[in-house]
């Protein structure tokens, strides 16, 4: 994975300044299920991520892609993006609520698909990393349990968005169900304990970020 230089040397220092993992302790990537095509931008069509929540809900056969698989605190996340050209920079611009921001958020799981923020990162301005993957470390982890959901939120928009996968490749957005095929309309949960429900299925795509976990560390069971 190649990361700006930028990201690369502000997460080394993050982690230098971590303690020594505890025994037990596991540092996990969310959403590394395999490499991810590269973003579409600036082919044509040049298709972005706008406005929404989303997360990835299965790619190829492997599911629950950004479901947290233990206890712990999310440390950094890292966002691949395309490279726009000036035209489809200022389009994008113009028509989805101004430049390029997007950061994570940590959802609990609801019925029917109602999930509800319980942690968010703040928000990263994207255009100096357009054409990298960039690493950004969180100043304040975030907690999240066992089950819970990290998804990517974007109240502007952000060229992270893989095409033409297979039809098993599928991601979730926050968007009302009357509203799946307005990608300008707002819907990225951007307040502290809203619930909304994520109905909003797109297949063959894959949104082009991931988050670095380290779990809650477990004593060693009793011998004998």
């Amino acid at each position: 994975m190649r990361l700006s230089w930028k990201g690369l040397t502000l997460a080394g220092l993050a982690f230098a300044l971590l303690p020594a993992a505890p025994a037990g302790a596991k540092i996990i990537e969310i959403g590394s299920a395999s490499a991810p095509r590269a973003p579409s931008c600036p082919s044509n069509p040049c298709q972005a991520v706008s406005r929404t929540t989303g997360y990835q809900a299965k790619v190829g056969a492997k599911r629950q892609v950004m479901t947290a698989p233990a206890d712990g605190k999310i440390v950094a996340w890292t966002i691949r993006l395309g490279s726009p050209g000036k035209a489809q920079i200022n389009y994008f611009n113009d028509n989805f609520g101004g430049a390029a921001t997007a950061g994570i958020s940590v959802l609990k799981p609801g019925k029917k698909l109602r999930h509800k923020v319980n942690g968010h990162s703040p928000l990263q301005r994207l255009q100096p990393y357009f054409g990298t993957t960039v690493q950004f470390p969180l100043d304040r982890s975030l907690t999240v349990r066992k089950g819970y959901l990290v998804a990517l939120t974007v109240p502007s928009w952000a060229p992270a968005l893989a095409l033409g996968l297979d039809s098993g490749t599928l991601w979730r957005a926050s968007r009302p169900t009357d509203a799946c095929d307005e990608p300008g309309r707002q819907s990225a949960q951007l307040a502290l304990g809203n619930q909304v429900p994520y109905r909003c299925l797109y297949r063959t795509a894959r949104l082009t970020y991931s988050a670095t976990m380290i779990t809650t560390p477990q004593p060693p069971k009793p011998k004998g």
